[in-house]
């Protein structure tokens, strides 16, 4: 199976092991169910766990990208006079065969499995590839002597060369239970296990997916597994690890927290686990609560503990939550004892909490979780059933009694969807019956009957006395606890019990708790009267699960998102809820659309008698004011306090124009501006000075690089502006509904998504349209970059590489009501990280220090070190933001960093290294903290692979059921080929990985499946043979990069490919014919470069870094390269539009081609190109020939809008 986004993992009492999605409603068994198991612990991508033989087990979910290991070798040869480059080497010299530094033999042959759980891919095979560079044949590189460094060329002193042998290796037990060996004894472990704990995956992110796997022995010994990583899941060796007593049991939490209880009723903590140590360095004690209870159970997450205790006299099980637990202080401060008697609990992502019942062995949620309160509120039972609970029902001779309430077509077509979905009705079914109460209901029950009673026997109905959604209201602890006392009652109405609630005081009684009941069911559909009972068929059902561990480490818990684990319906019979849940989308779809067809109709037919009528009113008037900010044009620019009125304007042919005025006083005498709203190309919300500020272009002030800016007092005081304008906008220029399939997309360095209706003159001959005129609307959600193609595929990649596509919506976030679809709008959420900078220099006293020059950077600034931040006054992006992580040292750093994560250099600023050297007097290190933002936009999520590149092939004249090309490349450099893309279902269905020697970082394929991509060095590849019927190709043609330049992103369009480098440098390939694709040359078009796209009509767009405004430099704007036709593919010239803050834009569907038109006449003057670039203004018609160049000692201008 795919792996889910996210699950529950639970153990019986027969050792079956159990799932549950936090979008579903029932437990499913594993699918290798063979085992039996005592305890497991997950993650998101796999699962660890002791089965009843004490082996350690390891599940993998399977997925579309497999799981690979490089082995590799080096082939070393040496010239002699006699026989040139031969295998004799001298006796100083490295081995033969291998490893690349040379000391350790590694000959072909000597490679073996690590495990049965392996395979080999392929056979041995020479890298042809050097720094990104393609070899001669056969691979060879050349170089003076061992060591040094080798290069490409033979040369006439090369005595020595080598070449590097690649074989992969691929893990192919997923999806089922793979044993752990030993190295040392395939047959045994180094002891029987009985315990194990999964954690550690946010302590670094190098290497990918690397885990901290702990294990106890039956001798009370701790092990840590070495190596557990993505690329190798099943790690490599055990070590143990010393301990102060004999462990009983060990929890870790995904960071650096680890406890484990010893069997004395102590806890120990381990100290100094970081990156470059995750097996930490000593172990501190931690006393129980008190001397009579020993602690038994210890469970930990980020930063919270959760322990068991048993009562020595008592026998009592007790909850425990230990307060003041954090990264610096791991062993907390106090205990303090919560309701409820659990025989263990679980910490999980986001440090919400599971637990097991001592008597019913009942799972239960601790709700109201949150990071302001980490102990939460309450416990809640999970209700679910087992997949195996699942009745078959008749719904469909329910559904025809429900026929009256639609037409005879409505009717029809709902009876033919259900009879083709017979097979499939038990899906959507529930698996148990609910009952119904007395005047005085329950909160909640939970149902469950006996598949083998017959039609109106009584069923045996668990109900659950915690499940509610309210929190029971304050009372005495002895009313508390009487109301929670277990109870097994025979009355068929019993009174609602009360909830366990959070108490942060020890309560002197005890208690036990039990919510097992029996009830006798009292409604069906006869009692109901509606619907006959021969009608309807029995539910089977199953006794109430006992679970025996539980496991919440790969589960994460929305807060934004309810679950279904424990809201079953209360007083319907099975009946009412089989008609329920049987009305399908389809259906729902079926008569939406009738009811509108009719109401369409009947507003034709009342109005169709008015039309000679006259209008009473020619014309109205509706004005909006308010009170704003507005970031003034003069010197000394700052923000002024203004009036705001808006005035629409209806005309008599129904036309609606807007006029924005903003007033203010300039010296004591009151002038105002105005803006047509029919001129405004884009309002945006911008960053500025921590403000609630936005953004009005016009093409003028686009050209000026100078927008008027206004600010809010409050975030819903903008978002009100924003959406009143926003639709102004639009009503003006009559835009509505969602973009067309030519669209152009852009993103903003916000994440903002806005969306253009390119003109057919866009794309015109000599006299194309300015894209300053280019009117821009935002569209909800939260991405860092789109693609899309003409056929309305459009997907998108958020900061967290979380994949989403277009549902054909509109609006969503800030733009609500008529301006937004009713339907297609989706919770979105992203996440991405805030970095600050630790700077220091070096001094003869105190080495390196705080203490700077003064002429030095802030101590702690941003990246360019003319902005002061620090951890406490970092504040998130916007309002809209949350902090989801504390600050932390990123060792990912470009240029590499030392152990603790500095990168040092002779000066600041100057270009930075990870490894000291004499002539470094300054260092700095990057921190970085991570917040999320939850908005709602036309997007769903695409799980379960995360993406750092796509592209969609940008033109098709297919019909629409035909599959659409898309490859992508995941985050971890993997390419893949997405199955099943049309225009009906844009999702598609599976990915399909296409082998690589390297991690890649771009990828396009354009319009004939030319399929080009660049690796992580900086090298271009070229994939042959692509088509509809082969998607995936068969080899990869290695394509020299530009001399010296190491590329980073790659755009195909319908006959041209341009590529981009790392110096922001756009190239041309030359030479590319259908006979041979993969060209001759690169031609360099143009520098300044940020990000460009290629159209379906070759045309170019590009975000150039820096652009000459009236004020300054403008970072981050909208270019279109003028002047491309067959003969002239690179083009004549740049036309500059929206800018600055711009990240991303794809013009990949706009293949709507401008009428052709007869050529100008000869009189007729060609467009003049810009004279300067330090020429802010220019004509409507007037184009820059050259190309986007700017002084480096030109200041970027501080008071221009950014993003």
């Amino acid at each position: 199976m795919a792996m889910p986004s996210s699950l529950l993992w639970a153990v019986d009492i027969f050792g079956r092991v159990y799932t549950l999605p936090t979008v579903g409603q029932y437990w499913e068994l594993c699918k290798d169910a063979q085992l039996e198991f005592k305890r497991v612990s997950a993650v998101k991508q796999c699962c660890w766990g002791i089965a009843c033989d004490h082996q350690v087990y390891t599940y993998v979910f399977s997925g579309d990208v497999p799981i690979r290991y490089q082995e590799e070798t080096y082939e070393n040869q040496r010239w002699n006079p006699v026989g040139g480059f031969c295998e004799k080497l001298l006796p100083s010299d490295r081995w033969q065969w291998s490893d690349v530094s040379g000391l350790k033999h590694q000959q072909l042959d000597s490679f073996t499995l690590p495990s049965p759980h392996w395979e080999w891919e392929s056979d041995w095979y020479v890298d042809e590839n050097i720094g990104g560079e393609p070899t001669e044949k056969g691979g060879w590189t050349y170089a003076i002597d061992f060591p040094s460094t080798y290069t490409k060329d033979k040369k006439w002193n090369s005595c020595v060369r080598r070449r590097r042998w690649i074989r992969y290796r691929r893990y192919k037990s997923r999806d089922v239970w793979a044993k752990i060996v030993s190295h040392d004894d395939p047959d045994r472990l180094p002891d029987p296990f009985n315990d194990i704990s999964t954690g550690g995956w946010e302590i670094t992110e190098e290497p990918p997916g690397r885990l901290s796997v702990w294990a106890v022995s039956l001798q009370g010994r701790v092990w840590y597994r070495e190596n557990v990583c993505h690329h190798n899941p099943e790690g490599s060796t055990w070590s143990l690890i010393s301990t102060p007593g004999e462990v009983a049991q060990i929890s870790c939490g995904p960071y650096d927290l680890l406890w484990a209880t010893l069997w004395e009723g102590q806890a120990i903590v381990r100290e100094g686990i970081d990156r470059n140590n995750p097996q930490g360095i000593s172990w501190s004690t931690v006393e129980s609560p008190s001397s009579e209870n020993g602690i038994m159970h210890v469970s930990v997450g980020v930063d919270v503990v959760w322990c068991v205790t048993k009562d020595r006299k008592l026998l009592l099980l007790q909850v425990w939550f230990r307060r003041g637990v954090n990264s610096h202080n791991p062993c907390g401060t106090s205990w303090i004892e919560m309701v409820g008697e659990m025989m263990m609990v679980n910490v999980g992502l986001n440090n919400q909490v599971w637990g097991i019942g001592c008597d019913d062995r009942t799972i239960y949620f601790r709700q109201g979780v949150t990071p302001s309160e980490l102990s939460g509120k309450m416990w809640k039972a999970i209700v679910c059933g087992r997949e195996s609970d699942r009745s078959q029902t008749g719904s469909s001779t329910s559904l025809l009694s429900a026929g009256c309430f639609f037409t005879d077509d409505i009717q029809n077509h709902t009876n033919a969807i259900i009879q083709g979905d017979a097979d499939t009705s038990s899906d959507t079914e529930l698996s148990s019956i609910p009952t119904n109460f007395s005047s005085t209901p329950p909160t909640g029950a939970a149902a469950s009957s006996t598949g083998s009673q017959a039609a109106g026997a009584p069923a045996s109905v668990t109900v659950d006395p915690l499940d509610s959604d309210q929190e029971a209201p304050a009372a005495s602890a002895n009313n508390e606890k009487a109301h929670l006392e277990s109870r097994k009652s025979t009355n068929p109405n019993p009174p609602a019990e009360l909830q366990w609630t959070n108490i942060d005081l020890k309560e002197a009684h005890r208690h036990a708790v039990l919510s097992i009941g029996t009830f006798a069911e009292t409604s069906s559909l006869s009692s109901l009267g509606m619907f006959s009972v021969g009608a309807e068929e029995q539910y089977g059902a199953d006794e109430h699960p006992l679970w025996a561990w539980v496991s919440g480490g790969g589960c994460l818990v929305d807060l934004h998102s309810p679950l279904k684990w424990f809201a079953v319906p209360s007083g319907l019979s099975s009946s009412v809820q089989s008609l329920s849940l049987s009305i399908t989308p389809a259906q729902t779809a079926a008569w939406r659309k009738q009811i509108f067809q009719q109401l369409s109709e009947r507003t034709k037919r009342e109005l169709e008698n008015f039309r000679h009528y006259e209008q009473a009113v020619e014309q109205s008037v509706w004005v909006k004011t308010g009170m704003l900010q507005w970031w003034r044009n003069w010197k000394p620019h700052k923000w002024m306090d203004v009036r705001v009125a808006l005035e629409q304007f209806t005309g008599s042919d129904g036309m609606r124009d807007s006029i924005l005025f903003i007033y203010y006083m300039f010296h004591e005498e009151k002038k105002y501006i105005h803006v047509f709203l029919n001129e405004v190309t884009i309002i945006a919300e911008v960053l500025k000075e921590g403000k609630h500020s936005f953004a009005l272009y016009t093409p003028e002030r686009t050209k000026q690089r100078w927008p008027i800016c206004l600010a809010a007092t409050t975030e819903q005081e903008m978002h009100d502006w924003l959406s009143l304008l926003t639709m102004s906008c639009c009503e003006s220029r009559r835009i509505q509904g969602p973009p067309s399939h030519q669209a152009i997309w852009s993103v903003s360095c916000k994440g903002d998504i806005f969306v253009s209706e390119p003109s057919p003159e866009l794309e015109a001959g000599p006299q194309p349209m300015p894209c300053d005129q280019m009117f821009w609307r935002q569209v909800g959600g939260h991405l860092r970059l789109v693609e899309c193609n003409n056929r309305g595929v459009v997907w998108g990649i958020g900061y967290d590489h979380t994949v989403w596509v277009y549902t054909g919506g509109y609006g969503g976030g800030f733009i609500q009501g008529l301006a937004s679809s009713a339907d297609n709008i989706y919770t979105q959420s992203d996440v991405k990280c805030v970095y600050i900078y630790e700077n220091q220099r070096w001094n003869p006293v105190t080495g390196y220090s705080s203490r700077g020059l003064p002429t030095d950077r802030y101590m702690w600034s941003d990246a360019s070190g003319l902005q002061e931040c620090t951890k406490a006054s970092t504040k998130p992006p916007s309002p809209q933001w949350s902090w989801v992580s504390d600050w932390y040292v990123d060792f990912s750093t470009s240029g590499g960093t030392d152990r603790e994560g500095w990168q040092y250099a002779a000066d600041f600023p100057a270009s930075y290294h990870g490894h000291k050297t004499m002539k470094d007097f300054v260092r700095r290190r990057r921190w970085a903290r991570k917040c999320k933002i939850v908005t709602n936009g036309p997007w769903l999520e695409v799980p379960p692979v995360t993406l750092w590149d796509i592209s969609i092939i940008p033109s098709s004249d297919a019909d629409d059921e035909e599959s659409v090309a898309l490859w992508a490349i995941s985050d971890k450099g993997d390419v893949l080929c997405r199955l099943g893309v049309t225009q009906q279902n844009p999702a598609g269905t599976s990915w399909l990985h296409v082998g690589t020697d390297q991690p890649f970082i771009s990828i396009s394929v354009g319009a004939f499946f030319q399929v080009w991509a660049v690796a992580r060095d900086g090298s271009a590849f070229y994939r042959g043979s692509v088509s509809p019927k082969k998607p995936a190709g068969d080899c990869w043609y290695h394509i020299p990069s530009p001399q010296k330049q190491k590329l980073k992103q790659v755009s195909v369009g319908r006959t041209s490919v341009f590529v981009l480098d790392k110096n922001g440098n756009l190239w041309y390939r030359q030479g590319i014919t259908p006979s041979y694709p993969q060209g001759s040359a690169w031609d360099h078009v143009s520098n300044n470069i940020r990000k460009m796209s290629v159209g379906p009509l070759d045309q170019v767009w590009v975000i150039a870094d820096k652009v000459q405004g009236s004020h300054g430099l403008s970072c981050g704007t909208v270019c279109h390269r003028t002047g491309v036709q067959p003969m002239e593919p690179k083009g004549l010239a740049w036309d500059y539009g929206i800018g600055g803050g711009w990240e991303h834009i794809t013009v990949r569907g706009n293949a709507s081609e401008a009428p052709r038109s007869s050529a100008p006449n000869a009189c007729e003057s060609p467009t003049e190109p810009m004279g300067s670039e330090g020429n802010g203004r220019r004509g409507k018609t007037e184009r820059s020939r050259t190309p986007l160049l700017v002084s480096e000692r030109q200041e970027v201008d501080r008071n221009a809008v950014n993003c």
